[in-house]
């Protein structure tokens, strides 16, 4: 950034008429009126200039070298850090006084990045400008040189312990310092001219920019009016951010507290909290909540719903109907369905106050909160809503794979080591009703959880009473397919088959037509191959089932030549090819799906089955192990 056509005389008197004290800053009664405005120096002439670039035995940059011309020195009167910039006949080599070059030359690496040499050879070349300052150095520097010909500038705060600051130019650091000056006077009432007036403008047509779909033209004012600690531009700002990364943290500050904001904004600033499952910081985050002005009761009891899976997001009138009907299809695994709902509602959205401007409050609902992508974020900050007018954007594809080959392709690219899967199907039936055909005694619905932890989570035989040791009790979510079967699945099953397996489809059939499909965690052993098994039923009989190890396969009843494992499981295929084709066959001759998205980023009810193992008989054995950890001992 070259200072050339830039006005530096315009800015600085702009700068030096504008200023007043921080609101934490009290007058120089010394100087009165005259020297509070007196921020620079008058312009040194070029003979000056050039005996300075003499005496450092270079020519200095060329924004540097108009800055110099208009006010030799200035007081840029940061809250903390560099107070006064010298004038050309004070300013000096730096030399690195405290051999920070050695410092930051040992962390370099055998592999390091150009942007971390030119940091570390920067102390002992660099120029000096400041002349007052906290521990704080502005630092000029002639070996990180831009395409325009301007050395970058680093402002090294010395108490911080953290990197300096880089800047392209001087210019560019100025332009900053200047905008500093603004935030710093922000909260002053009286601290009102062009500057303010202009940027206040522009968060006023940001907003409407924003409810108009415009989000990219809202957030390029906004993150200027931002930039100068304009009331209202952060948090409309961050709105925008949060929609397009719905899982990173926001903050919202005193609007919280606000009776119109606070169903959609403390919720919204809960889930980071919620989501980290430390409990050690809660009362740290419920402190700061008080302090903003919210209700500790009220801040625990979001903060425990948001924990707890039990968060509603539940706004009013149209858009809070849609918000409904389309958490009660996401409910059950119907995630695309819900966000056709969404989207079609969405202009329908009203803002309960001009400080909202989009619809943050979803991305904290249990249910719906993690349908909100950052591509579906982007689609809600480009539909027009809250009564205003524009395009709509083009509808972000379905993101759910029909049929069951996505389980395949996701057993082949998973890190983890268990990647079994089994799950039951029912045709026609209830989701709800299922806990009461295939579920242990007293089985009951969950609050919606992660279906791929839930499993793990879920105590073993030997931690619970009355639970024999051979009992396989599977914790497993349910919903409904796209096609109408209700389903309960364990989608990270880390179990295996054993000779004492008893297929839920009979128990699971009175509710109609059953199927129940099972795959082992690859096994990685050549003595012992993946195991699949698929079984039907019908009205509480077995119709017929397979399982299939490797080449060998147990069948009994009348299997559907489409379905015939001898078809299906061809000994020169791999295993993922065979189980890629008996997942594709399923979808194809009996309508079956799962929905990805539900079981893999979404939430869903979980309940606990009856055991999938029978007891042992006479003569039979099993066996049973378990891993516990403690604290190591010596």
């Amino acid at each position: 950034m070259s200072g050339e056509g830039f006005d530096w005389h315009g800015f600085l008197g702009r700068w030096q008429d504008e200023w007043v004290p921080r609101a934490d800053e009290e007058e120089d009664d010394e100087g009165g009126e005259e020297a509070r405005f007196v921020r620079g120096r008058a312009g040194a002439a070029e003979a000056v200039i050039v005996a300075a670039e003499e005496r450092l035995g270079l020519r200095l940059p060329e924004s540097y070298r108009e800055f110099l011309a208009v006010s030799d020195g200035w007081h840029v009167d940061q809250t903390a850090g560099v107070y006064q910039l010298g004038g050309a006949a004070e300013i000096d080599w730096f030399r690195d006084p405290y051999d920070q070059s050695s410092a930051y030359e040992e962390h370099l690496g055998d592999d390091p990045r150009a942007e971390d040499v030119l940091l570390a050879g920067m102390w002992r070349r660099a120029l000096r400008l400041e002349t007052d300052s906290d521990i704080s150095h502005a630092l000029l520097d002639p070996g990180d040189v831009g395409r325009d010909g301007e050395w970058a500038l680093y402002l090294y705060r010395g108490w911080s312990g953290e990197q300096p600051d880089r800047y392209p130019s001087f210019r560019a650091y100025m332009e900053a310092m200047y905008r500093g000056f603004h935030r710093d006077r922000a909260e002053r009432a009286d601290f009102v001219n062009a500057t303010t007036r202009a940027q206040d403008a522009r968060v006023e047509d940001a907003r409407r920019l924003a409810l108009r779909g415009r989000y990219e033209e809202a957030v390029s004012l906004l993150e200027e009016a931002a930039s100068y600690g304009r009331p209202g531009s952060a948090v409309l700002l961050n709105q925008l951010q949060h929609m397009g990364a719905p899982r990173s943290p926001r903050a919202y500050g005193d609007l919280v507290a606000d009776p119109r904001y606070q169903p959609e904004l403390l919720p919204a600033e809960a889930v980071t909290q919620g989501r980290d499952g430390r409990r050690d910081g809660d009362d740290q985050w419920l402190r700061m909540m008080v302090a903003r002005g919210v209700d500790r009761e009220t801040a625990e009891a979001v903060l425990h719903a948001v924990r707890n899976g039990t968060h509603v997001y539940a706004p009013t009138g149209p858009w809070g109907r849609a918000v409904a009907e389309a958490r009660e299809a996401a409910r059950w695994g119907l995630t695309d369905d819900a966000w056709r709902i969404l989207r079609g509602a969405l202009p329908s959205w009203e803002a309960p106050g001009p400080s909202l401007i989009a619809p943050v409050g979803l991305l904290a609902d249990t249910v719906l909160g993690p349908l909100v992508t950052p591509e579906r974020g982007r689609e809600i900050r480009a539909t027009p809503r809250a009564g205003e007018s524009g395009p709509a954007p083009e509808p972000v594809p379905d993101l759910d794979p029909p049929g069951l080959a996505w389980l395949a392709e996701r057993a082949a690219n998973r890190q983890q080591p268990w990647d079994g899967y089994r799950a039951v199907w029912i045709e026609g039936a209830d989701p709800a009703g299922l806990p009461a055909l295939i579920g242990e005694e007293g089985a009951g619905l969950s609050a919606p959880t992660d279906p791929r932890t839930a499993s793990w989570g879920a105590p073993g035989p030997h931690e619970r009473e009355g639970v024999e040791l051979w009992e396989d009790r599977p914790v497993v979510a349910l919903g409904r397919t796209a096609e109408g079967w209700a389903f309960a699945v364990d989608v990270s099953s880390h179990r295996r088959l054993t000779g004492l397996f008893r297929s839920p489809a009979a128990a699971a059939s009175a509710a109609g037509r059953a199927v129940v499909v099972w795959r082992e965690p690859t096994s990685h052993s050549a003595d012992r191959p993946t195991a699949f098994h698929l079984s039907v039923a019908e009205q509480g009989e077995e119709l017929w089932a397979f399982t299939v190890r490797g080449t060998k396969a147990e069948r009994s009843g009348a299997i559907p030549d489409a379905l015939d494992p001898a078809r299906l499981f061809r000994p020169e295929d791999t295993e993922q090819e065979r189980e890629a084709r008996v997942l594709t066959t399923l979808h194809a001759e009996l309508g079956l799906s799962l929905p990805r998205f539900a079981l893999t980023q979404g939430r869903l009810p979980t309940f606990t089955t009856r055991s999938w193992t029978r007891e042992p008989r006479e003569g039979e054995g099993f066996s049973y192990a378990y891993v516990t950890t403690g604290p190591h001992r010596t």
